[in-house]
């Protein structure tokens, strides 16, 4: 294993007390032209604001629709659904292994019904939606589909993005069920199902979020992000899918976290990046495959219990440098989550800050607005050819699922997450509230509390959905011969999960025949 390109020493680019021009001038390009260093669209804000997609779920599918409904009345353009972790791992909730998670850290989704109530009285031909889910994001997308096709929705009008990034799972989040390899094939078996039945559904969102909030540098989110969307285009196109037909539904999800001139800079320099891997080393042809389109959530881990209240500045600043950078949607996180699940007051505050920034900010009113900055244009490079560094690193250790398997990326992150810890530790990276302007806190904010009732309501509508559905052994059967050949999984999983399987039952089936990983 060649570890030896440490290639990000420190945390932080280094700044000289003044900028002037480079010797090299930067690599920019008109709004909307390759290679989108400033915008992946002419007009940007100009045009159309970003989609305000508040990241919702808790309890059950009935209180989640709820909170929904609130978001949109108070102005969200879009959905975006947490999911409980027995969710995300495939597990009904009676299963034992989900005792005291059903509906903790998002909603809990076991089948059809499920996924009516959630989306009860929401019209699906005009609200799009993002999905935070991946080693399920197949049964998840189709419980969606299956509910939209019951209002009526055409398929061609069924937007949205399914998150469906499961190699960053092994290295910083955990969620995964399956092994690498059937995982992948999940991921482009998606590709394929929606390149056929869901032309305007984002297939993935290539996830540097979670890589940051495991502790990496903003070089590292990117470069690690990068190698495993070539990953995914590699296997794809192993998959006999051309990239040019599936590229231009990719989509990428950025943290923004709280170096504001170096997040500005991340953004540009990962769009840059983008475009020439596409164009010059995968050798899409379509402008469209090299077009970087991404949503972007505040940084959760820049968030502290201490003095909860001036969270409400650190997204707002963590927001303004994702506009600046040009995010296609936006997530703000709510000032009391590192307390707990955010309450309603509190999630109406944080979508309020989007739009006094797209409102009243002027900040929209021209493309670009820090280009030709040089301390900007300074950070764009460094940034871009660090990143180019890492993922040269990980082409030469065999790729980003050989990294992940041998276990390069876990240590790399961890590496600068220990960094991070030290210099907090020491004073040297000063955190506000927490090492230093302490103050003695009497007050605290009330966390939202989840009803103890939620978990056994959820697990009796479960068994009266188990009792009331006729049948499903042959369906799950058709999956199971599917997993275990070369046909595409999602037409079967459909017809399952229609006919009333859980999500359980279906990841049960795949469980059987994939195998669970172990790392």
């Amino acid at each position: 294993m060649d570890n030896s390109a440490n290639t990000t020493p420190g945390h932080k680019i280094s700044l000289d007390t003044v900028h002037g021009p480079s010797v090299d001038p930067p690599e920019l390009g008109a709004p909307g032209e390759f290679p989108f260093t400033r915008g992946p669209y002419p007009t940007m804000y100009r045009g159309r604001l970003w989609t305000m997609r508040q990241y919702a779920g808790f309890g059950d599918a009935a209180a989640t629709n709820g909170r929904f409904k609130a978001l949109l009345e108070a102005g969200q353009t879009g959905l975006s659904v947490a999911f409980d972790l027995p969710t995300q791992m495939g597990y009904d909730s009676d299963d034992p292994i989900a005792a005291g998670e059903v509906g903790k850290v998002g909603v809990a989704i076991d089948s059809l019904e499920d996924m009516r109530t959630l989306l009860d009285g929401i019209p699906l031909d005009t609200v799009t939606t993002s999905m935070t889910i991946n080693a399920t994001a197949a049964a998840l997308l189709l419980l969606y589909q299956l509910v939209a096709e019951e209002q009526g929705v055409d398929p061609a009008d069924i937007g949205g993005t399914v998150q469906n990034d499961i190699l960053k799972e092994y290295a910083a989040r955990g969620t995964y069920i399956y092994p690498p390899e059937p995982s992948m094939r999940l991921v482009t078996d998606l590709f394929a199902y929606c390149a056929a039945e869901l032309p305007n559904w984002n297939t993935i969102s290539i996830s540097g979020y979670h890589i940051r909030e495991a502790g990496s540098t903003a070089a590292e989110e990117i470069g690690l992000t990068l190698a495993n969307a070539l990953a995914y285009v590699d296997a794809a196109r192993a998959a006999g899918l051309d990239v040019d037909d599936f590229a231009p539904r990719l989509s990428f999800f950025w943290n923004s976290h709280s170096n504001f001139l170096e997040e500005v800079a991340k953004f540009r320099a990962a769009r840059r990046l983008w475009a020439h891997l596409m164009r010059d080393r995968v050798g899409a042809s379509n402008p469209a495959s090299w077009r970087m389109r991404f949503h972007t959530q505040t940084a959760g881990s820049s968030l502290t219990a201490q003095q909860p209240l001036t969270n409400v500045v650190r997204t707002a600043l963590e927001a303004l440098s994702a506009v600046l950078g040009g995010t296609q949607s936006l997530h703000t996180n709510s000032f009391d989550e590192a307390l707990g699940l955010p309450t309603e007051e509190a999630a109406t505050l944080a979508l309020r800050t989007q739009q006094i920034i797209g409102y009243e900010s002027g900040v929209t009113e021209t493309v670009d607005p820090l280009a030709g900055s040089y301390v900007v244009e300074h950070l764009t490079d460094r940034l871009q050819e660090r990143a180019t560094e890492i993922i040269h690193l990980i082409d030469r250790n065999g790729g980003a699922v050989a990294a992940v398997e041998t276990g390069l990326v876990q240590g790399m992150i961890e590496d600068s997450a220990y960094e991070t810890a030290r210099a907090i530790e020491t004073g040297e990276q000063i955190i506000v509230g927490v090492n230093r302007f302490q103050i003695d806190e009497d007050d605290h904010v009330p966390p939202l509390a989840l009803d103890p009732a939620l978990e056994p309501a959820q697990i009796k509508r479960l068994a009266e959905h188990r009792a009331n559905r006729g049948d499903v052994s042959s369906v799950l059967d058709a999956v199971r011969v599917a997993a275990a050949g070369p046909d595409n999984l999602l037409y079967p999983m459909k017809a399952a999960l229609a006919a009333g399987a859980t999500v359980g039952e279906v990841s049960g089936v795949l469980r059987e025949v994939f195998g669970e990983y172990r790392p």
